[in-house]
């Protein structure tokens, strides 16, 4: 019975969104033949540990501010329903802190052994992920409860999570890398703003002062679509700059579906019709990722 609630409490509809920038920045690593597969891995665990944490944090830290309440829309939260203990949740961080620390040295280590310098810069910058993905919601500045959060996501989710994962296996990045990782970043940040938006009441109501709730509704609309047509401007941008081949703009398909769930939402007037469509786009994310990684690695 506990197992089901801790799978409940990671939230495992969120894992493949957080990879998402990983197989991206692997799949460019191929193109200059230079994919590693423990490192790869090694990455995509890393990764999960680091959304584990996010996840356990996000439901400690608005579980200790009452920010989840029974109004609140979407899956019941561990702390909320009574099902984990503030106790709990904390002794399930420190844990996930500590397995994602391993995978991370290891990672660190079969990736840069020869190279102290990125040793110590990506040492800095995965402390610096655990504690953005910790401060999301835990604290009195947590920054998720400041409007940050968006900035935050496109950061670790976008810049960090493509360019970072492309860095452990080339050493080097060039101007046209950052095409990519703005694609991911702001998708992944479409999928933030869709689940303020669902909340824009609750969150209202406690001060929980989302970047939705600083534009309201309507402009976080107009915010939604501009996050999904950069999104598809820089991978096009991208994909024609780097001479891909037919069957490598296979990706680009995601955003059929993406613009059909654009109509949906310009006509959602109701919070809860939010909820389906956070995970359309957190789903396209993925898959959109997937099928670059295919098209650059095992089709190349």
């Amino acid at each position: 019975m506990k197992a089901k609630v801790w799978l409940s409490a990671i939230r495992l509809r969120t894992l493949p969104l957080s990879v998402s920038g990983i197989l991206v920045g692997s799949g460019m690593a191929s193109i200059y033949g230079q994919l590693d597969n423990y490192i790869f891995i090694l990455a995509i665990l890393s990764t999960l540990g680091l959304q584990i944490i996010s996840n356990l944090a996000n439901d400690y830290g608005d579980g200790i501010k009452g920010t989840d309440n029974d109004e609140r829309i979407g899956p019941k939260r561990a702390m909320q329903s009574g099902s984990l203990s503030a106790a709990e949740l904390k002794t399930g961080i420190f844990i996930s802190v500590v397995i994602t620390f391993v995978f991370i040295g290891l990672l660190i280590y079969e990736a840069f052994d020869g190279y102290p310098e990125y040793l110590l810069l990506f040492s800095l910058l995965a402390a610096l992920a655990v504690w953005a993905a910790i401060r999301y919601t835990v604290g009195d500045s947590a920054y998720g409860y400041k409007g940050l959060g968006d900035l935050f996501v496109f950061c670790f989710f976008g810049l960090l999570s493509v360019l970072g994962s492309l860095f452990l296996f080339t050493k080097e990045l060039g101007w046209i890398d950052l095409l990519p990782a703005v694609s991911i970043g702001t998708l992944s940040t479409a999928v933030l703003n869709l689940n303020n938006l669902r909340d824009f009441s609750s969150d209202s109501r406690v001060g929980k002062n989302t970047l939705v709730v600083k534009l309201g509704v309507s402009r976080a609309k107009l915010y939604h679509f501009f996050l999904l047509f950069i999104s598809l401007l820089c991978m096009l941008l991208y994909l024609r700059a780097s001479g891909a081949v037919a069957y490598q703009y296979f990706c680009l398909i995601v955003f059929i579906p993406l613009g059909l769930h654009a109509i949906k939402v310009k006509r959602i007037n109701s919070a809860a019709d939010f909820d389906p469509e956070l995970k359309k786009v957190a789903l396209s994310t993925f898959f959109m990722a997937l099928m670059f990684y295919l098209g650059f690695n095992i089709f190349l």
